[in-house]
C-alpha cells in the first residue's frame, strides 16, 4: 500500500510540492532496494511445514466428535478447534481409489487403480499403483523431505513377501514403512504385516513388541517413533509422514477397555443416535438445513433377540475410533514435546463412507476343526483367519459378540446409516454417504483462523497440490523416464486463512456407478440408474432430484462427464471393445 501512494503522488505533483516528492521517492526506492534481497533471504530461511498424512478407513462423515458424533474424539477435536474444519471435502468412495488418488493427486483412474487390485487389462484399472504417476513422497524426496509412512498400502497387485515389491511403499518414495501391503484383516494378526520390505508377524517383529497387540495402537506407536527419530537424527530437514489407519474397517475387533467406555451409549437405538447426531451437526454449522435421508430399517422393527448383539457391534466400533483417537493424541504430543507441532500441517480425513457390507453377520459358520497355536514367525496368510495366533477358532455370524480376536463381523447397513448421518448410500457409491469426508487442517504457524469452517469444495486430488505448494517442490513432467500427468488438484493452503470459495469441478466413478460436482450442481447416479441432478447448497442429503426441472443442464453435465471420462481414463473400461463406453 505504501508503494502505490508514493508511486500515485507523481500524478499529483505540482512545482511546488514536485521536490518534496521527488526527494521522498528517491528516499524510499533506496529502502525498497536494501529492503528487498532482505525480505528474499528471510523467505529462504523459513523453515517449511512438517506434513502429516492422517486417514481412517470406512468412517462416515458425523463419526468423529467436531463433526456431530457421541464417540469420544478429544484429540482430533482439539486439532480441528485449533484449526479448521472443512465441509464439503470429498473422497472417491472406496479404499485403493481413494488411496491411489490421495497418494498421486490424479483420478484414480489416471493412477491405475479404477477399481480394486486387480489387474482388468485396460489402462485405468490395472489394480497397481502406475509408472505413469508420482507420490507425494516421491515428490517431496527431491525437495529434501524425509519420508515416513504406517499403516495401510492398498494399492498394488504385488502381495507376496518373495514376488515383486517394484510397487510397495520403499519403492514408491517412503524412506520407511510399517505396515500392511493389503486392504483388510484382523486387528490382532494382520495380513501382510511388513517393515520395511520384510514380511513380519507381531510375534517376531523385533522393533515392536508391546504388551498387547492390536493393530492400530501399532500404526500410532510406529508414527510416533518416526517424529522421534527424526528429531535426533535429522533435525535440518522437514518430514513427510503418511499414516493410514484400518480403523475402522471390519473386522469390528478393539480392546476390552476401550469397548467398556461405550456401553450402553447406544441402547437407544439407530432413530435417537442420529436424531442427535444431526441436531449436533446443524449446531456446529457442518451442515446445514440438509434434511434427514430415509432410514433402512427402525430399531423396533429389528429382531428383539438379537439387540444386544448389534449393540456390542456399535460399542466395538466406537472403541476402535476412539483408540485411534488416542493413537493421534500421543502423535500430537511427541510432536509438542520436540517442539515441532507449530510448524507441523496435519490433515485428517476419511477413505470412504460408512460400510454397509454384510461381512461376518450371516448365521454363525462352522469353526475351523483341529486349530492350534500359530508359531512366532509363522506369517498370516488369510483375509479372514481360520484361527487367532493363540489357536482359537475364529468364529462369525449373528449372536457372536465382535471385539476379540476370535471374532470377525462388520457393524452393519443400519448403523452405517448412522455413521453417514445425515446422507444417503453408503461406501462405494457416489452420492455423499459414500464420498463426504470430514478434513481436519491444523498448523499453528500457517493457519490463523481457530475453530474455523470452510466451506470450499475440495478432494483428495488437492492433497499432493499443498503439499508441492508448501514444500517448494517442483512437480515433475517426466519421473525415472516416464511422462506424468498434470495433477488435478488445486492447493488448499489459499483457503487456510480465507472463507472465500472457488466454484470448481470434480468427477466421480466406481464400478459404474458416477458423478459429476460442478459449482453448487452435482449428477450423480447408481450402477445402471439414469443421472440425478442435486443443488447442493439447498439439497445436500440428495433428496429432491432436479433432472426433469432442469434437463438442459443434467444433459451439460452428463455431456460433460463423458468428456471427462475419456481424458480421465475411465473409458475404455473393462469388458469394453474400442476406447468409448
Amino acid at each position: 500500500m505504501l508503494c502505490y501512494w508514493v508511486f500515485r503522488a507523481e500524478h499529483v505533483m505540482t512545482e511546488h510540492n514536485k521536490p518534496l516528492i521527488m526527494k521522498i521517492k528517491s528516499i524510499f526506492l533506496l529502502i525498497f532496494t536494501l529492503w528487498v534481497p532482505c525480505l528474499s533471504a528471510v523467505a529462504e530461511k523459513a523453515p517449511r511445514p512438517n506434513i502429516i498424512v492422517i486417514m481412517s478407513d470406512d468412517m462416515g462423515y458425523s463419526d468423529i466428535g467436531c463433526y456431530g458424533s457421541e464417540i469420544d474424539t478429544p484429540n482430533l477435536d482439539a486439532l480441528a478447534a485449533a484449526g479448521l474444519r472443512y465441509t464439503q471435502f470429498y473422497n472417491t468412495g472406496r479404499c485403493c481409489p481413494t488411496r491411489a488418488s490421495l497418494l498421486t493427486g490424479l483420478y484414480a483412474h489416471q493412477a491405475g487403480i479404477g477399481q480394486m487390485v486387480k489387474d482388468y487389462g485396460r489402462p485405468g484399472y490395472r489394480g497397481t499403483l502406475s509408472k505413469n504417476a508420482v507420490t507425494i513422497a516421491e515428490v517431496l524426496k527431491t525437495a529434501g523431505y524425509s519420508t515416513y509412512m504406517a499403516g495401510k498400502w492398498h494399492i498394488t497387485t504385488q502381495l507376496g513377501p518373495d514376488g515383486s515389491k517394484e510397487s510397495w511403499p520403499r519403492q514408491r518414495g517412503f524412506d520407511r514403512f510399517y505396515g500392511t501391503i493389503i486392504g483388510a484383516g484382523s486387528f490382532f494378526d494382520p495380513w501382510t504385516l511388513t517393515r520395511g520390505e520384510k514380511a513380519i508377524t507381531p510375534d517376531n517383529d523385533e522393533g515392536y513388541q508391546p504388551e498387547q497387540y492390536y493393530y492400530t495402537d501399532a500404526i500410532s506407536d510406529n508414527a510416533v517413533r518416526y517424529v522421534n527419530e527424526h528429531k535426533e537424527s535429522s533435525k535440518e530437514n522437514p518430514f513427510f509422514m503418511y499414516m493410514a489407519y484400518t480403523a475402522a474397517h471390519w473386522p469390528m475387533h478393539a480392546l476390552e477397555k476401550d469397548i467398556a467406555k461405550y456401553k450402553g451409549r447406544y441402547d437407544a437405538g439407530y432413530e435417537a443416535i442420529r436424531e442427535a447426531r444431526y441436531k449436533k451437526m446443524k449446531e456446529l454449522g457442518v451442515i446445514k438445513d440438509s434434511k434427514l435421508s430415509k432410514a433402512p430399517q427402525l430399531w423396533k422393527d429389528f429382531p428383539e433377540d438379537l439387540k444386544a448383539w448389534e449393540l456390542r457391534c456399535m460399542e466395538v466400533y466406537a472403541a476402535m475410533v476412539d483408540n485411534m483417537d488416542q493413537g493421534i493424541g500421543r502423535l500430537v504430543q511427541a510432536l509438542k514435546a520436540n517442539g515441532q507441532l507449530d510448524n507441523t500441517l496435519i490433515l485428517y480425513f476419511q477413505d470412504n463412507g460408512g460400510c454397509a457390507e454384510n461381512r461376518g453377520r450371516k448365521p454363525t459358520a462352522k469353526p475351523a476343526e483341529g486349530v492350534v497355536p500359530m508359531g512366532k514367525d509363522e506369517l498370516q496368510t488369510l483375509m479372514v483367519p481360520e484361527r487367532s495366533r493363540a489357536g482359537y477358532p475364529v468364529l462369525t455370524g449373528v449372536n457372536v459378540m465382535p471385539g476379540p480376536s476370535e471374532t470377525y463381523i462388520a457393524y452393519g447397513r443400519n448403523w452405517a446409516n448412522v455413521s453417514n448421518t445425515p446422507f444417503r448410500e453408503y461406501k462405494a457409491t457416489n452420492h455423499e454417504g459414500g464420498i463426504a469426508t470430514p478434513l481436519i487442517a491444523h498448523w499453528p504457524e500457517g493457519i490463523r483462523t481457530k475453530n474455523g469452517l470452510r466451506d470450499q469444495v475440495g478432494h483428495l486430488i488437492d492433497v499432493m497440490a499443498t503439499c508441492v505448494d508448501l514444500s517448494g517442490a517442483d512437480y515433475p513432467k517426466i519421473y525415472k523416464g516416464y511422462k506424468m500427468p498434470p495433477m488435478e488438484g488445486m492447493s488448499l493452503a489459499g483457503s487456510f486463512n480465507s472463507g472465500e470459495t472457488v466454484d470448481r469441478q470434480i468427477m466421480f466413478e466406481h464400478y459404474m456407478k458416477r458423478a459429476i460436482r460442478q459449482g453448487k450442481w452435482k449428477l450423480v447416479s447408481l450402477k445402471r440408474q439414469p443421472w440425478e441432478l442435486y443443488d447442493m447448497e439447498e439439497d445436500r442429503s440428495e433428496l429432491n432430484n432436479l433432472a426433469k426441472a432442469h434437463p438442459e443442464k443434467a444433459k451439460a453435465m452428463a455431456e460433460l462427464w463423458e468428456s471427462e471420462a475419456h481424458r480421465t481414463l475411465i473409458y475404455p473400461k473393462p469388458g469394453q471393445k474400442g476406447k468409448g463406453r
